[in-house]
């Protein structure tokens, strides 16, 4: 189990290292990744995260592409459908494990192709659409240094600057420990830790990456 750290601190706002080295440190990082994704009540969860600047995240998802519900993307590559010009829908919230308890619409691509490699090493290649084309996207750019936040239209950012003017983000320090801290997005201590349907989006849902 991995503290999960928040918006201001420094390794969530630069570009992660490709990953080189398919070894066991890698394997052990991977699993320590899902223990605290699922402790999280994540659907996503990318190695900046947790304090590790490599191109590496797990995801929990259930999906109608053929993909496995479960799994991890190393070193990633996306293409992406057209994304709309028009203002993003309530439905199209998101919520970051590291902007905890907040959640705020943003328009993405629904179509996502990603290429990487999994944890051996090996090639991998899928399409993914709908929710699970939106946690692709959301993981990526945690990768690149991006937080959901940095891609908001003006008057939702205006909102998320405020919550974290009013929660103390921005700057280093900040971080919470899965299964030890209250969860922010409220989630019972009792669900099940399986993958969440992707068809379950929106912030009625409470989905966080």
């Amino acid at each position: 189990m991995c503290p999960v750290l928040v918006w201001g601190e420094p390794v969530l706002h630069r570009v992660a290292a490709h990953v080189e080295n398919f070894d066991a440190e890698l394997a052990r990082l991977v699993e320590d990744m899902f223990v605290t994704m699922d402790a999280a009540h994540g659907v996503g969860l990318a190695g900046p995260q947790i304090g590790v600047g490599l191109r590496v995240f797990v995801y929990a998802m259930d999906n109608d592409d053929g993909v496995a519900p479960r799994g991890v993307v190393v070193n990633p590559v996306l293409a992406l459908s057209r994304i709309s010009a028009d203002p993003p829908d309530a439905d199209e919230s998101e919520g970051c494990l590291s902007v905890p308890g907040v959640h705020y619409p943003l328009r993405r691509a629904d179509r996502a192709t990603v290429t990487g490699q999994d944890v051996t090493g090996a090639p991998l290649s899928f399409t993914a659409t709908g929710w699970f084309a939106r946690c692709m996207q959301h993981e990526t750019d945690h990768l690149n240094g991006k937080l959901y936040v940095d891609r908001l239209v003006p008057k939702q950012a205006k909102k998320a600057r405020k919550a974290a003017k009013a929660n103390g983000w921005g700057r280093p320090g900040g971080s919470w420990l899965p299964g030890v801290d209250p969860d922010p997005f409220g989630h019972d201590a009792d669900e099940s830790d399986g993958p969440l349907d992707a068809d379950e989006g929106g912030p009625t849902a409470q989905l966080a990456w």
